[in-house]
C-alpha cells in the first residue's frame, strides 16, 4: 500500500476498531475515538484511503466512514478465540539434547505471544538466560525457522546433538552463543557446527500452585 505512516495508522485503526465505533461513523466521532484534538489532517488521510479504494467514497445518502471489500480483506481472519493451542515438544536445558516428551501435549497460548508462522513451545530448564527474564520452568514460544538476526534468542543445535537457548551472533568465521547470565561464558563455534532450529517470539511463566 502506498500510504504514509499516518494514513496506514488510520487505516489499521479503522480495520481493528470500526465494528466497535458508533455507526454511521462521522469524522467528529472518529476524531474523538482516536484522541485527536482537531480534524485537521484527518480529512486528507480519509481522502487518501478513499483514493486507495480502502474506504467507501461518501455518497449523498452519507452512510458514514466505511471500509470497502478490498479494505476489509486486509483484516486478519479472527479466530474464534484469541488463543491457540501449540505443541509443547520438550524441555530445553543449556547444552543438552532437547528432552522430547513421550507424548506431545498442547498448551493454550495467547495470540500476541506467537507469530503467523508455525510455532512450538519448549520448557526451559536452568538459569543460563535469567538476565533476559527467562527463568527455570518458563515456557518459551519458538517460531520455527532456520535463520536469525544477530541479537535474537534462538534454539541452536550444536554439532547435531546438543540444543541450547541462547542469544546468537553470527560472523563469517564463527558463531557466538551468548548466555544471559554473568556467571557463564560465551560459547564460540565454527558456523557449520550450529544449526538454528527456531527463534524465541514469546514466553509464559508457569504459575503452578503447589498444594
Amino acid at each position: 500500500m502506498n500510504l504514509t505512516r499516518k494514513q496506514q495508522d488510520l487505516f489499521y485503526f479503522l480495520l481493528n476498531n470500526l465494528d466497535n465505533l458508533p455507526q454511521p461513523l462521522t469524522l467528529e466521532a472518529l476524531c474523538s475515538a482516536m484522541g485527536l484534538k482537531s480534524r485537521g489532517s484527518l480529512h486528507g488521510h480519509i481522502k487518501a484511503l478513499i483514493d486507495a479504494e480502502l474506504l467507501e467514497a461518501p455518497e449523498r445518502k452519507q452512510r458514514g466512514i466505511r471500509l470497502t471489500e478490498r479494505g476489509k480483506s486486509y483484516a486478519k481472519p479472527k479466530p474464534n478465540t484469541q488463543e491457540t493451542r501449540l505443541p509443547l515438544v520438550g524441555v530445553i536445558a543449556a547444552g543438552r539434547p532437547i528432552e522430547a516428551l513421550e507424548n506431545i501435549s498442547y498448551i493454550t497460548v495467547p495470540h500476541q505471544l506467537q507469530t503467523e508462522k508455525p510455532c512450538y513451545v519448549l520448557k526451559v530448564k536452568g538459569d543460563s538466560m535469567i538476565e533476559q527474564g527467562i527463568f527455570d520452568g518458563d515456557w518459551v514460544i519458538i517460531e520455527q525457522r532456520s535463520h536469525a538476526r544477530n541479537g535474537e534468542i534462538v534454539v541452536a543445535l550444536i554439532d547435531k546433538s546438543d540444543a541450547t537457548l541462547k542469544i546468537i551472533e553470527q560472523y563469517p568465521h564463527e558463531t557466538l552463543l551468548i548466555p544471559a547470565n554473568p556467571d557463564l561464558n560465551v560459547m564460540r563455534y565454527r558456523p557449520e557446527q550450529i544449526e538454528i532450529q527456531g527463534v524465541l517470539v514469546g514466553q509464559m511463566r508457569s504459575y503452578v500452585s503447589h498444594h
